[in-house]
């Protein structure tokens, strides 16, 4: 285990570290590899499926990104990121870059994969996974600009459409996640370090909903239900992290979503910023939803899965207040940011 987590914190840093394109690419190869034991390790039919579908699409980037690296090397004659790309490798590596973090419409691995991993490894698939293709992503830019336009609004309109008529956690998180990313990308394109501010503050937040859907091993809407008589605090906690999923103030989810608005209008897309604001309302219906299944529903209704032991906890809690606190309260450090 430990070999593999090294390996998975070794590819991404190489990835970061890199300024050639065979040293990124190897960075991600090596994180793909370390993760894939990490997914089956259950060897459930379920998990062992997820890991092929995510072999399969990471290996297909994988190979984009190469081909797409040597092209630019072919037709500009250097390996070096930091160099301006060439037109039609730039599109295929961002294209690439979109299919390795999931982004609509390239995304329908996502779901499928997240839905196969128990709630840890598929947390280490939401955060950590998506960091070295994002790095990549903003070395890049800015680049076909319609193109990054079309995978962000698609992105975020894919994500809250998709989870309107889910029942299972994953794969709203799976959802949230596309349309998070979505956000991201869509700013990144006039600002990079807001766009790694938005992924800063998606990291904890994502971090602290996946643990309490551990702590509460529920893996469906029904089941949170439960959750009342087994972790009171955690229960009237989760509906603030939830909503700053959705980012409303005065949480922390709303500071990105806000500067993100106003970058793009300041760069005279107002109908970009409008489509984008509105698809957050579809994400923010599908987060009201788990909140009122968790807080506002009693347990004893015919639940069609297994009820949990109510044994008392011993995994550490401590990562999970943390994140949530910072889910929740970080908006003041608005004006530290700007």
């Amino acid at each position: 285990l430990s070999i593999l987590l090294l390996s998975l914190g070794l590819g991404t840093t190489l990835t970061f570290a890199s300024s050639h394109w065979l040293l990124a690419w190897m960075g991600l190869e090596i994180s793909t590899l370390a993760i894939i034991p990490l997914m089956s390790q259950h060897h459930h039919p379920r998990a062992v499926e997820a890991t092929t579908k995510y072999f399969i699409t990471q290996a297909a980037a994988a190979a984009l990104i190469l081909f797409a690296s040597t092209t630019n090397a072919w037709i500009t004659g250097q390996w070096d990121i930091n160099f301006d790309l060439h037109f039609f490798p730039a599109s295929m590596l961002t294209m690439a870059l979109a299919l390795k973090m999931g982004l609509a419409p390239v995304h329908f691995w996502l779901p499928e994969v997240l839905q196969g991993l128990d709630l840890t490894t598929g947390l280490i698939l939401s955060t950590w996974q998506k960091l070295a293709p994002f790095i990549l992503m903003c070395q890049i830019m800015p680049v076909n600009s319609s193109l990054i336009t079309f995978l962000g609004v698609t992105s975020t309109l894919v994500g809250g459409w998709g989870g309107l008529n889910q029942t299972q956690l994953r794969k709203i998180l799976a959802y949230s996640s596309i349309a998070h990313l979505g956000w991201m990308i869509l700013v990144m394109q006039f600002n990079q370090q807001l766009a790694l501010l938005a992924l800063i503050i998606y990291i904890p937040m994502t971090f602290s909903t996946f643990m309490i859907f551990k702590t509460n091993s529920s893996t469906t809407v029904n089941t949170l239900a439960a959750s009342w008589a087994k972790t009171p605090a955690l229960t009237a906690i989760t509906p603030m992290n939830l909503l700053s999923l959705g980012g409303l103030p005065p949480l922390s989810g709303f500071m990105p979503k806000w500067m993100i608005l106003q970058e793009l209008t300041k760069q005279d897309i107002p109908l970009t910023a409008s489509i984008a604001a509105l698809s957050a309302l579809l994400s923010l219906y599908f987060y009201l939803r788990v909140s009122y299944a968790m807080t506002l529903t009693i347990s004893p209704n015919n639940l069609n899965a297994t009820t949990p032991w109510r044994l008392q906890t011993t995994a550490s809690t401590l990562p999970l207040a943390i994140s949530a606190t910072i889910s929740a309260m970080l908006l003041p450090l608005a004006p530290a940011t700007l």
